[in-house]
């Protein structure tokens, strides 16, 4: 499996074994940095707006943001803090939510110059 830097995936494997009334579902989890690389930070304006009109279509059904503070070193070896958004989605159309995925991370980085959106994938059970 092709795995990007910075992203965890889930490896393939037998469906998940759920007790009643949960069923198989993946939980995608994206680490949105909110520093901007000329400088500034992703407003809580341009955050709403994003997840309006890009995340929320692409997942209708429900979602759940959480306000995180982020570290990461870049590629000098410096560590850095930053204000992160994480997003929470369980799904139950794997691999479909794939495509949509992709879709946001790409509205993101080009939005507002990031480089990318780390990425974290795991099968759950979920109801």
């Amino acid at each position: 499996m092709l795995c990007p830097t910075l992203f965890a995936c889930a490896q393939p494997g037998p469906s998940a074994v759920c007790a009643v009334p949960l069923k198989p579902a993946v939980e995608v989890n994206l680490y949105f940095g909110r520093d901007k690389p000329a400088g500034g930070e992703v407003s809580d304006s341009e955050w709403a707006s994003f997840l309006a009109d890009t995340v929320t279509p692409q997942f209708p059904a429900g979602l759940t943001v959480i306000d995180a503070r982020g570290q990461h070193r870049d590629p000098a070896g410096v560590i850095g803090t930053e204000r992160t958004k994480l997003v929470v989605v369980v799904v139950f159309d794997a691999p479909a939510h794939r495509r949509k995925v992709a879709s946001i991370v790409d509205t993101y980085t080009k939005r507002f110059g990031q480089h990318e959106v780390f990425r974290v994938e795991q099968p759950v059970c979920a109801g």
